[in-house]
């Protein structure tokens, strides 16, 4: 079941945002009216998707809306007025933030979520793939410290010490990486 959080400075707008978003689906929401209370929750707690409709009752929204960007992995949806939706949009946009605007569409209003998760969905399928490339690469800094303390000490080429610690492995049932570490305990005070 996805979290949703919504934060309205309104309490008519918190419960039209509650009804629709119940209609969209089986959703667990959480329901705020002020950006500082927002802030506080989301240090504490993840959400799948946060639906801001400004004005908020201590801001307008869109310096909340880019902080829950920038430090959270949430698909986030800031809802404005239509005379000003295009500026807000101009602020907000470069940091992943959907803006919709007033009076909602409850079609485009749906189209907003389903895009938000789909955008959310690529966004952490690229987190993991750094998680993995940057263990990748420690993996390889190791293996080449690894080596580098095999030349130095024992006299090995580069080719050597590669083909050592391979070895090493393959003999071992060790990965590259667990051969390394126990070479650098050996040599490395």
């Amino acid at each position: 079941m996805e979290r949703v959080l919504l934060i309205s400075g309104s309490s008519k707008g918190l419960d039209m945002l509650v009804q629709l978003i119940r209609s969209a689906g089986n959703y667990e929401i959480s329901a705020l009216s002020a950006g500082n209370e927002a802030r506080r929750i989301i240090n504490h707690k993840e959400f799948e998707l946060i639906i801001i409709n400004a004005p908020l009752s201590d801001e307008f929204g869109h310096e909340l809306s880019i902080d829950i960007a920038e430090k959270t992995s949430s698909g986030v949806v800031l809802i404005c007025k239509a005379e000003i939706s295009e500026d807000v949009s101009d602020k907000v946009g470069d940091y992943g933030v959907f803006v919709v605007s007033k009076p909602l569409n409850k079609t485009m209003f749906f189209q907003a979520l389903k895009l938000v998760s789909a955008a959310r969905s690529r966004i952490l399928g690229i987190r993991n793939e750094n998680v993995r490339l940057q263990s990748k690469i420690e993996e390889i800094r190791l293996i080449n410290r690894a080596k580098c303390t095999l030349m130095q000490y024992l006299k090995f080429t580069e080719p050597q010490a590669h083909r050592y610690i391979e070895k090493q492995a393959m003999d071992l049932r060790k990965t590259k990486a667990e051969v390394a570490q126990t070479i650098l305990k050996t040599y490395e005070l």
